[in-house]
């Protein structure tokens, strides 16, 4: 679910962030914002005393402590994402520019190789860079987000009949990041299919192609 996406651009003055809330701008090789990979860095917004800045955190909320990248939370019911949705200073935005999807089945291009799954590539048609929500923590390792997910909508569920991240309207990123417990909860649904746009499949491991 949503293992793959992209942000291009910066993030200083997106939904009022005014401020950076980390030390240093990171300088390692594992900081690529522009392909967001499970255990990859990329920037949130967040609050901090009454601050909304931007900071860079590890895509897996547990911090390499469980036995994969908790990279995707659905059920904020369960205690531990219940504790990080209640409490205003653990939840976060993720900017995203598109998100991927592999196709359900594989395709054969022809080329004497074995078939092999697309990946399909999902946006907002009305914002370039849209918000997703999310919770983060502080782990061993540093800050640790997960993007919540929700059901998914009719464009994105012949793909992903799962789920999908929850996309935000700008006019509920206030209210993610400091609505009551009840209000969040009810953000977490499909943002509608009408403002997204879908392009693929691609194959970038057997053309050039992204």
């Amino acid at each position: 679910m949503c293992n793959r996406a992209r942000f291009k651009g910066e993030p200083e003055t997106l939904w009022g962030s005014i401020a950076e809330l980390f030390d240093e701008r990171p300088r390692d090789n594992r900081f690529d914002p522009q392909e967001l990979r499970p255990k990859g860095r990329a920037y949130v917004v967040r609050e901090q005393d009454g601050v909304r800045g931007w900071d860079v955190m590890t895509w897996d909320v547990l911090g390499g402590k469980g036995g994969w990248p908790m990279t995707n939370v659905r059920n904020l019911g369960l205690p531990q994402w219940q504790r990080l949705a209640a409490e205003l200073s653990n939840r976060c935005i993720v900017p995203l520019t598109e998100f991927c999807e592999f196709t359900p089945d594989k395709h054969d291009l022809g080329d004497g190789k074995p078939p092999l799954k697309g990946e399909m590539w999902f946006s907002v048609n009305d914002q370039p860079v849209f918000a997703v929500a999310g919770f983060w923590q502080r782990t061993e390792i540093g800050g640790g987000f997960a993007m919540v997910t929700c059901n998914a909508n009719a464009l994105v569920e012949p793909i992903h009949p799962k789920a999908m991240i929850t996309i935000l309207h700008p006019d509920d990123v206030d209210a993610w990041l400091r609505g009551s417990y009840a209000e969040i909860v009810a953000l977490q649904k499909p943002y509608d299919a009408a403002r997204m746009d879908v392009r693929g499949p691609v194959f970038p491991t057997r053309r050039s192609e992204r």
